[in-house]
């Protein structure tokens, strides 16, 4: 009954963070299931079991969140279908890869991406052009890049497709909707190539990499509070909201280093 509080509380933070800075929840939902998963799944398929779960749940906050991002007319829906193709092949390519990762390699390459995208928001590195002047082949790599490794640490994209979008000159705001409706063929692609990956490890509350309790649970909550964090979104200074996701980011690293 505790854990189940305590998932449906995640899912409430994840949401309304997902709605509010556009990363899909995934990060904040990984290090979570970290713990909370611990005393149920074996630790060789801990991390790959947050993992997927995090991203099945990304599914759900994303549509929510997406649909609230929209009706501000925030999302720019051209930039959305540049990166998508690619990002689809990426997320399921990375997601069958994540099976033969062990958990110490996913722990820290997870860890590691986090503080250096916290760094690059944190001192708004940015690029010398706009984005509009980007090589189509330009998109399809990093569409690539974004889908494969948000995939492996299981999150919605955000963390890479908002500080892509602001070093290249998008409005913070703008970057975290978009951001928030890329993260859905992320988690799609990425959710299905973890249930396929882990379906020799089914067991009576999984679907493959994917734990069905916890994945209700998260996203439930998620759904209900995602539109609430992007209300605050659009109410709030750029430059703070850059400051909180960076933080936000070397948090959460230091909580999956310490596992």
């Amino acid at each position: 009954m505790f854990e189940l509080i305590l998932l449906l509380l995640l899912g409430m933070f994840s949401g309304f963070m997902a709605g509010l800075l556009g990363v899909g929840g995934g990060l904040i939902i990984v290090p979570a299931l970290l713990y909370l998963l611990a005393g149920s799944v074996e630790q060789s398929i801990l991390m790959q079991t947050a993992v997927g779960t995090a991203l099945a749940a990304i599914v759900f906050t994303s549509l929510s969140s997406v649909w609230a991002h929209h009706r501000h007319g925030a999302i720019y829906w051209h930039y959305f279908i540049k990166l998508t193709p690619s990002i689809l092949l990426g997320a399921f390519s990375g997601a069958m890869i994540a099976q033969y990762l062990s958990f110490d390699f996913l722990r820290i390459f997870f860890a590691i991406f986090e503080i250096v995208v916290a760094l690059i928001m944190w001192f708004g590195i940015s690029a010398s052009g706009h984005v509009d002047n980007l090589s189509r082949w330009t998109w399809v790599a990093t569409g690539y890049v974004i889908g494969f490794i948000s995939a492996i640490v299981g999150i919605g994209g955000g963390t890479m497709t908002t500080p892509f979008l602001t070093y290249n000159k998008v409005a913070v705001k703008n970057a975290i909707a978009t951001s928030a409706a890329t993260g859905l063929p992320i988690a799609m692609a990425g959710s299905m190539g973890f249930i396929m990956a882990g379906w020799h490890t089914n067991t009576e509350n999984s679907l493959g990499f994917v734990h069905i309790e916890a994945l209700l649970s998260i996203a439930l909550m998620s759904v209900i509070f995602a539109p609430f964090g992007a209300k605050v979104a659009h109410s709030i200074d750029g430059s703070q909201l850059k400051k909180l996701f960076a933080l936000l980011l070397a948090v959460l690293s230091m909580v999956v280093l310490s596992f």
